[in-house]
Protein backbone atom coordinates (compact mmCIF):
# COMPACT_ATOMS: atom_id res chain seq x y z
CA UNK A 1 0.00 0.00 0.00
CA UNK A 2 1.18 3.52 -0.84
CA UNK A 3 0.08 6.64 1.01
CA UNK A 4 1.10 10.26 0.49
CA UNK A 5 0.09 13.72 1.65
CA UNK A 6 1.33 17.27 1.24
CA UNK A 7 1.50 20.47 3.27
CA UNK A 8 2.89 23.90 2.48
CA UNK A 9 5.12 25.72 4.97
CA UNK A 10 5.50 29.49 4.78
CA UNK A 11 7.58 30.95 7.57
CA UNK A 12 6.30 29.28 10.74
CA UNK A 13 2.88 28.56 9.30
CA UNK A 14 1.76 25.19 8.00
CA UNK A 15 -0.90 25.41 5.30
CA UNK A 16 -2.99 22.37 4.62
CA UNK A 17 -6.01 22.39 2.34
CA UNK A 18 -8.10 25.54 2.53
CA UNK A 19 -11.67 24.81 3.56
CA UNK A 20 -13.30 28.08 2.47
CA UNK A 21 -12.77 30.78 -0.15
CA UNK A 22 -11.76 33.18 2.62
CA UNK A 23 -9.11 30.76 3.88
CA UNK A 24 -7.85 30.15 0.33
CA UNK A 25 -7.53 33.91 -0.18
CA UNK A 26 -5.63 34.19 3.10
CA UNK A 27 -3.23 31.42 2.04
CA UNK A 28 -2.59 32.99 -1.38
CA UNK A 29 -2.02 36.40 0.19
CA UNK A 30 0.53 34.82 2.53
CA UNK A 31 2.34 33.06 -0.36
CA UNK A 32 2.30 36.10 -2.65
CA UNK A 33 5.83 37.26 -3.48
CA UNK A 34 7.41 34.79 -1.04
CA UNK A 35 9.30 31.55 -1.03
CA UNK A 36 7.65 28.62 0.66
CA UNK A 37 8.29 24.93 1.09
CA UNK A 38 6.10 22.14 -0.19
CA UNK A 39 6.59 19.11 2.04
CA UNK A 40 5.41 15.75 0.79
CA UNK A 41 5.31 12.63 2.90
CA UNK A 42 5.39 9.19 1.27
CA UNK A 43 4.80 5.89 3.06
CA UNK A 44 4.84 2.40 1.58
CA UNK A 45 3.60 -0.57 3.58
CA UNK A 46 5.34 -3.68 2.27
CA UNK A 47 4.22 -7.29 2.49
CA UNK A 48 5.11 -8.53 5.95
CA UNK A 49 4.30 -5.18 7.55
CA UNK A 50 7.59 -3.32 6.96
CA UNK A 51 6.99 0.41 6.37
CA UNK A 52 9.21 2.68 4.30
CA UNK A 53 8.83 6.44 4.77
CA UNK A 54 10.30 9.49 3.08
CA UNK A 55 9.83 13.26 3.33
CA UNK A 56 10.43 15.33 0.18
CA UNK A 57 10.88 19.08 0.30
CA UNK A 58 10.58 21.49 -2.63
CA UNK A 59 11.08 25.25 -2.48
CA UNK A 60 8.74 27.42 -4.56
CA UNK A 61 8.56 31.19 -4.96
CA UNK A 62 5.52 33.01 -6.29
CA UNK A 63 5.50 36.38 -7.95
CA UNK A 64 3.60 39.08 -6.10
CA UNK A 65 -0.07 38.45 -6.84
CA UNK A 66 -2.53 41.20 -7.65
CA UNK A 67 -5.95 41.28 -6.01
CA UNK A 68 -7.51 40.54 -9.40
CA UNK A 69 -5.30 37.47 -9.95
CA UNK A 70 -6.21 36.15 -6.53
CA UNK A 71 -9.93 36.75 -7.03
CA UNK A 72 -9.94 35.13 -10.48
CA UNK A 73 -8.12 32.11 -9.07
CA UNK A 74 -10.49 31.80 -6.12
CA UNK A 75 -13.47 32.10 -8.48
CA UNK A 76 -12.04 29.28 -10.64
CA UNK A 77 -12.34 26.83 -7.75
CA UNK A 78 -8.97 25.32 -8.62
CA UNK A 79 -7.77 25.90 -5.05
CA UNK A 80 -10.14 23.29 -3.61
CA UNK A 81 -8.53 20.18 -2.12
CA UNK A 82 -5.01 21.61 -2.68
CA UNK A 83 -2.36 22.13 -0.01
CA UNK A 84 -1.62 25.84 0.23
CA UNK A 85 -4.74 26.50 -1.90
CA UNK A 86 -3.00 26.17 -5.25
CA UNK A 87 -2.26 23.69 -8.01
CA UNK A 88 1.11 24.24 -9.70
CA UNK A 89 -0.02 22.10 -12.65
CA UNK A 90 -2.85 24.55 -13.30
CA UNK A 91 -3.24 28.31 -13.44
CA UNK A 92 -0.97 28.91 -10.45
CA UNK A 93 1.95 27.49 -12.42
CA UNK A 94 2.20 30.87 -14.13
CA UNK A 95 2.97 32.50 -10.78
CA UNK A 96 6.11 30.45 -10.10
CA UNK A 97 9.28 32.54 -10.31
CA UNK A 98 11.55 29.91 -8.79
CA UNK A 99 11.44 26.22 -7.97
CA UNK A 100 14.11 24.03 -6.41
CA UNK A 101 13.42 20.35 -6.00
CA UNK A 102 10.78 17.98 -7.25
CA UNK A 103 8.01 19.47 -9.41
CA UNK A 104 5.94 16.29 -9.03
CA UNK A 105 6.19 16.69 -5.24
CA UNK A 106 4.38 20.02 -5.58
CA UNK A 107 1.75 18.36 -7.78
CA UNK A 108 1.17 15.84 -5.00
CA UNK A 109 3.59 12.89 -5.19
CA UNK A 110 7.31 12.90 -5.93
CA UNK A 111 7.51 10.32 -8.69
CA UNK A 112 11.29 10.07 -8.50
CA UNK A 113 11.30 9.40 -4.76
CA UNK A 114 8.41 6.94 -4.98
CA UNK A 115 10.18 4.98 -7.71
CA UNK A 116 13.43 4.96 -5.70
CA UNK A 117 11.56 3.61 -2.68
CA UNK A 118 9.89 0.90 -4.76
CA UNK A 119 13.23 -0.02 -6.36
CA UNK A 120 14.80 -0.23 -2.91
CA UNK A 121 12.01 -2.56 -1.81
CA UNK A 122 12.74 -4.85 -4.75
CA UNK A 123 9.64 -4.21 -6.82
CA UNK A 124 11.60 -3.43 -9.97
CA UNK A 125 14.70 -5.17 -11.20
CA UNK A 126 17.11 -4.01 -13.86
CA UNK A 127 16.74 -6.04 -17.00
CA UNK A 128 19.74 -6.61 -19.23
Amino acid sequence: MLAADTVVACGRRILGKAETEAEAEKFLHLLSGRRHKVIGGIAICLPGGKVMERVVETTVQFKRLTADETKTYIDSGEWRDKAGAYAIQGRAGGWVQFISGSYSNVVGLSLYDTLQMLNGAGFFHNRT
